[in-house]
């Protein structure tokens, strides 16, 4: 269980930097720039929510590692039921700011579920009973080419981003703003992308960067 606690606390930092790059990247870019204070406490709360689900679906992973006949659809019902209990809270902390937002589930749960089962399917891969006994980094590294961790990270990424799409398009905006509404949701969407394949990249190099040497793994970014 310790390997999937340090797993979700990684996760979780992850996470973070990316929230932190897209809201740096948007306060560039118009008309997002002027939605930005109705937007910026849903992603703020956003990524508290993901954190959670994803440490949700990390520590079931570890439960059913060791049994390669785990049920997948009874497993996704049982967390896409604790997912909307997760969700109940979001929207409970979002109430406290000027912001109305609604969660769109028939747009949400195939994406959720996707990102939901990537998520699963590695978890399982480096934390089964092979090995449990290693160190996670070396487990990611039995599991996962460079390559092959960029690219899970950037799917990972790309789906929350199309998530976040969903819940921009329920935000509440100013009477000004409400023609643009899909404009700012689709915009947003790209600016996450962008902001998304480079920090893959960076955080697969850090993972797979030598732990001596003078350049030691950032460490709000490596296993």
């Amino acid at each position: 269980m310790k390997q999937a606690r340090s797993l979700a606390r990684i996760n979780g930092r992850i996470l973070n930097a990316y929230s932190q790059r897209t809201t740096t990247a948007l306060r560039a870019a118009l008309p997002l720039r002027l939605a930005l204070p109705h937007l910026e406490p849903v992603l703020t709360l956003n990524v508290i929510k993901e954190v959670r689900k994803d440490t949700l679906v990390i520590l079931r992973a570890r439960e059913s590692a060791a049994n390669e006949h785990a049920d997948w659809s009874a497993v996704l019902a049982e967390l896409l039921q604790a997912t909307r209990e997760i969700d109940r809270g979001f929207l409970a902390r979002v109430g406290a700011f000027p912001v109305e937002i609604v969660i769109r589930y028939d747009e949400i749960t195939p994406i959720r579920a996707r990102r939901m089962k990537l998520l699963y399917d590695a978890t399982r891969q480096m934390l089964d009973i092979e090995h449990r006994q290693r160190r996670l980094r070396a487990a990611m590294h039995a599991n996962f080419s460079r390559e092959e961790l960029e690219q899970l990270l950037y799917e990972l990424f790309r789906l929350y981003a199309d998530e976040t799409r969903s819940l921009s398009r329920s935000v509440r905006l100013p009477r000004l703003l409400v023609p643009l509404r899909e404009l700012i949701a689709q915009e947003l969407l790209n600016v996450m992308l962008r902001v998304a394949r480079p920090l893959a990249g960076e955080i697969a190099a850090a993972a797979f960067r030598p732990m001596t040497g003078p350049v030691a793994p950032r460490p709000d970014l490596a296993p």
